[in-house]
């Protein structure tokens, strides 16, 4: 089995919540995944890349990277919001940039992910109908479009996951990480939905903290510093499982390599998360 592997700066601690920790430089970044023999990598929030997509692809490309993806959070649940405007200026922006796959998040409104409201019905039936419509501006403009499950957004629970499951057609981001904190098995989800998978996001998590962020006894970003995070086949989920079940299944998507940390201080040359990174690549070249 060859798999295609992707990067993304979280890794590197690049993230869009604001004050979560000190932010590497993209030149740093962008230099250590080509050090790693990567070729590709999802965008990192606002701000890290160009906002020109055809600059941006060209700054990818002295890197020898190309652009797969990018994380759009939109508020797709408020009936007062139109999220539409900004969905198509992403879209744009994309189609312009290369840049395949929308990976969706159903945002708050607020910053973060340590908190969300309960949505009611009517805003399960907006959320639904956002998703519709969002889904067919992206086959209008030519690029495929996820909904990512992640915790602190109005998509974090296996009920949640289900409703979507249920009342749309919108592919999934597999996100191995989030979905398991938010009580989803991920290996149980490819086994009954694996055809909605259209991209994925690998992680592994210490199933200890992720029990206590459900339990509303942690923060989520208070665990990401404690490290429910591990580098691949150290934590619980059951990421070789995923791998041959998606396999098995005909996927041939991206595998995004997720391990997300929080950054203090800038590390040296050569450690920090690079090193998590290439452990985590060794562990999937184990699995091929």
């Amino acid at each position: 089995m060859t798999m295609r592997l992707a990067a993304a700066p979280i890794s590197w601690g690049v993230c869009e919540v604001p004050g979560w920790g000190h932010q590497l430089g993209r030149d740093r970044v962008l230099a250590e995944m080509r050090s790693l023999g990567l070729t590709a990598t999802e965008l990192g929030p606002d701000g890290f890349l160009p906002a020109d997509p055809r600059e941006r692809a060209e700054l990818l490309e002295t890197y020898g990277l190309r652009g797969v993806g990018g994380f759009v959070p939109l508020v797709l649940h408020d009936p007062a919001h139109d999220p539409m405007p900004q969905a198509e200026a992403v879209l744009r922006s994309f189609a312009e940039g290369g840049v395949g796959m929308v990976v969706l998040a159903a945002a708050t409104g607020t910053d973060g992910y340590d908190a969300r409201p309960v949505l009611d019905d009517r805003g399960w039936a907006t959320l639904l109908g956002n998703l519709t419509r969002v889904r067919e501006a992206a086959a209008r403009a030519g690029r495929a479009v996820t909904l990512h499950p992640h915790v602190g957004t109005m998509v974090e629970t296996r009920d949640d996951v289900d409703r979507v499951l249920d009342g749309s057609d919108m592919p999934l981001c597999l996100d191995t990480g989030h979905l398991l904190i938010g009580g989803t098995d991920p290996l149980d989800l490819v086994s009954r939905a694996a055809a909605r998978v259209a991209h994925v996001h690998l992680k592994d998590v210490d199933a200890t903290l992720a029990g206590r962020v459900r339990g509303g006894k942690l923060t989520y970003t208070e665990a990401v510093r404690e490290g429910i995070y591990r580098p691949l086949g150290h934590g619980d989920v059951d990421v070789a499982g995923i791998v041959a079940g998606l396999g098995a299944a005909g996927y041939d998507g991206w595998y995004v390599m997720e391990q997300d940390v929080v950054l203090d201080t800038e590390p040296p040359g050569g450690a920090g998360p690079v090193a998590s990174v290439r452990r985590g690549l060794a562990y999937l070249a184990g699995l091929t």
